[in-house]
């Protein structure tokens, strides 16, 4: 088993750990429906992407 030839400092290991926490998602207001979701994700209800009907609702289906 590999065993380190010397100990890895407090600041070294934390410096390699810091994009390992998660962020806040960036959440927007749709204007035409008034719902909150995520930037680049499809709409199931109203099968809406960027304001372009991509796919058949689900009240349309």
């Amino acid at each position: 088993m590999a065993h380190p030839k010397r100990k890895v400092s407090k600041t070294r290991r934390d410096k390699r750990r810091t994009h390992d926490k998660l962020g806040t998602k960036q959440l927007f207001t749709d204007p035409k429906t008034g719902e909150v979701s995520q930037y680049h994700r499809l709409n199931l209800e109203t099968g809406m992407y960027r304001g372009v009907k991509v796919l058949p609702g689900k009240d349309e289906a």
